[in-house]
């Protein structure tokens, strides 16, 4: 088959944007927002135990908040992270034990032990993430996605896809773009954004998947402000504090350094907390980015997220794009008022589906309808 390059063109217009939240990865086994900090000061995960950055975080919210594990009264996560971003802000210690640079430490560590948790569950292949897929490659491909999930099964799940059909779109430079010496040891990744080879009988588009919150397998250096894609390399060990990754067949493992100036990676999620910032130079990229989707399509179909009120910067970021004709669908099991109420105060024209994430994708009349 002859082999040519083609540049990969978006429609000017999107006909769906898919909003994706906690409720679409949950079936899979990844934990609510609500769930992960007791999984890490509940004493449950051996690693986190044994571990100096588990311990020390699991002190630290033991000496400033009250809980109580047997009837599972713990401390709101946002809470959390909410009196530690008081003290960075304010540049302030809160005593002699807990000084300002230890607390910007507990910050990381705490992240960290998200990251840890989050993965625990992102390493098998997702079924329901595949069934999204194949109603995208049925009924409409001219989607993007904006989710709000650190995990990865999303695009684990589109491999079958892969090259045939479509590329995924980050939205943000990559260093594995650059087939540079110095990046040798790492997995080239294709930029849809510039021509890619496509052979005769393909016809391949580009997907956006615009991951707000950040993601586990993304690896930022605050040196050269670049960020490493590892598809496959999520693994954060516990006990250095380090990314890991591993050469294959061998299976040696290394740590993550910065190819360009050696520098050590840190994670590139947005942790939950009252106190959001975007001033991050990636998180900034990416809400331009889903604010342009916004803006471009004609309807936006939320899945599993419930507009908590932490996240006062999605809620912004979608009340200044939405036009009062702009469709809005929302996929949620949870029949609440306070819930369609949230959705309300974006747009009128709003209509609520009372069902799960894995009933949606194996609802063919919905899908059909929905894509229409």
């Amino acid at each position: 088959m002859d082999a040519s390059e083609k540049f990969l063109r978006y429609p000017p217009k999107r006909d769906l944007v898919f909003v994706l939240g906690a409720g679409a990865s949950h079936p899979d086994g990844v934990p609510l927002q609500r769930d992960m900090l007791p999984m890490i000061i509940s004493g449950g995960i051996e690693e986190i135990e044994k571990s100096e950055i588990g311990q020390i975080v699991t002190e630290f919210i033991k000496d400033n908040f009250e809980y109580n594990a047997e009837t599972k009264q713990y401390p709101q996560l946002e809470a959390v992270f909410g009196f530690i971003d008081y003290f960075i802000q304010q540049n302030e210690s809160l005593n002699s034990k807990y000084t300002n640079e230890k607390i910007r430490d507990i910050k990381e560590y705490l992240i960290k032990l998200i990251h840890y948790v989050v993965n625990l569950r992102t390493e098998k292949t997702s079924h329901y993430y595949h069934l999204f897929w194949k109603a995208i490659q049925n009924h409409n491909s001219n989607i993007s996605i904006i989710t709000l999930n650190y995990d990865t099964l999303l695009e684990q799940a589109f491999d079958f896809l892969f090259k045939n059909h479509g590329y995924i779109d980050y939205c943000i430079p990559l260093m594995n773009y650059e087939m540079t010496p110095e990046l040798r040891n790492y997995n080239f990744w294709i930029n849809p954004r510039e021509p890619v080879p496509v052979n005769s009988n393909e016809n391949p588009i580009p997907i956006k998947i615009i991951k707000v919150h950040g993601s586990l397998n993304w690896k930022y250096c605050n040196c050269c402000n670049q960020t490493l894609l590892t598809p496959w390399d999520r693994t954060i060990d516990l006990k250095k504090g380090k990314f890991l990754g591993y050469t294959y067949p061998d299976k040696r493992e290394y740590e993550f350094l910065c190819p360009i100036d050696g520098t050590e990676f840190r994670t590139l999620i947005m942790p939950p907390t009252h106190l959001k910032t975007i001033q991050h130079p990636i998180i900034s990229q990416l809400m331009n980015e889903a604010a342009r989707e916004i803006r471009a399509t004609k309807k936006i179909v939320f899945i599993g997220y419930s507009l908590s009120s932490s996240d006062v910067h999605i809620k912004a970021l979608f009340k200044k794009q939405i036009m009062p004709d702009k469709e809005l669908v929302v996929i949620n099991p949870k029949q609440k008022e306070s819930l369609e109420l949230s959705y309300k105060s974006l747009t009128k024209n709003v209509r609520f589906n009372y069902t799960s994430f894995e009933e949606f994708v194996m609802d063919e009349k919905f899908l059909e309808n929905l894509f229409a």
